[in-house]
């Protein structure tokens, strides 16, 4: 029996045969126009309109609202139309549609009293590449050329500063309750690592406490960064950038976490199917 729910999130009404193919459920996002067979964040209590600056947390928030007592089975997941969490490691240049049908995760096995999360894998903020250094945040570095040299410098609160926005997520970190405002701002000034994209898989008992911290947080954010001046895509997206380094911590503080690998592979690759 399926103990895990999976909701794929896509911005594509094509990808819908394809999504259930895997046996997830298809949620739509966006502007464009979705038919019933997708679940979606534009009906009952939403926030849709915020989608160009929450992402995928506008679906979150439809689900915290409206639908997260309607989930029967034992663990919840979200992956996205271009990322996907895999059983094993694969080439992404020769993986087809059979392939990545049979590696995705449908059933949370294994020994589950050892864990009550799946992220993906660490992804590290230390290995930038000069080149891009020097293109885009050469004054950056010239200020503090000991994080050009030595990687350990790089934390997560420069990478963040560096490309959301220098000052914002302390800013956003001082909104937090007290629980949580010191062991984030430590994770954050301390690691050089976290959980990327905004996906987890997750007992579903637990995510109702995930969403009643997340989301007073960023609405309490949004008094400070608004949306109106938020333009560039680093800025724009700053409510899931924020969610997304809160998720790692937040699970990793709390609860035994599992990691898997995360394949990139966009959906449209199989439009033919």
């Amino acid at each position: 029996m399926n103990n895990l729910t999976v909701f794929c999130l896509t911005l594509d009404p094509r990808h819908e045969k394809i999504i259930k193919e895997l046996s997830y459920i298809p949620v739509g996002l966006g502007k464009n126009k979705f038919n019933n067979n997708f679940f979606s964040d534009k009906e009952g209590i939403n926030i849709s309109k915020k989608n160009s600056f929450y992402g995928e947390y506008t679906f979150h928030f439809w689900l915290w609202k409206n639908y997260l007592s309607e989930i029967k089975t034992e663990w919840v997941g979200f992956c996205q139309y271009r990322k996907f969490f895999i059983n094993k490691k694969l080439d992404t240049k020769k993986i087809t549609f059979d392939i990545l049908k049979s590696s995705v995760i449908k059933k949370v096995e294994g020994n589950e009293s050892d864990f009550q999360c799946i992220l993906g894998e660490n992804f590290s903020v230390e290995n930038y590449k000069i080149s891009k250094i020097l293109k885009n945040h050469f004054f950056e570095f010239l200020k503090n050329p000991k994080k050009l040299f030595n990687k350990k410098e790089r934390n997560l609160k420069f990478h963040f500063d560096l490309f959301h926005g220098k000052g914002n997520l302390d800013l956003a970190i001082d909104l937090l309750d007290d629980d949580n405002k010191k062991d984030f701002m430590k994770f954050m000034y301390e690691r050089t690592s976290f959980n990327p994209h905004n996906m987890f898989i997750c007992r579903t008992s637990i995510l109702k406490e995930y969403y009643s911290i997340i989301f007073p947080w960023l609405e309490k954010c949004e008094n400070i960064f608004g949306f109106q001046e938020l333009n560039q895509y680093g800025l724009k997206r700053i409510y899931g950038f924020l969610a997304e380094r809160f998720l790692s911590y937040w699970f990793m503080k709390n609860f035994k976490v599992k990691e898997f690998p995360i394949i990139v592979k966009d959906l449209s690759d199989y439009k033919n199917l």
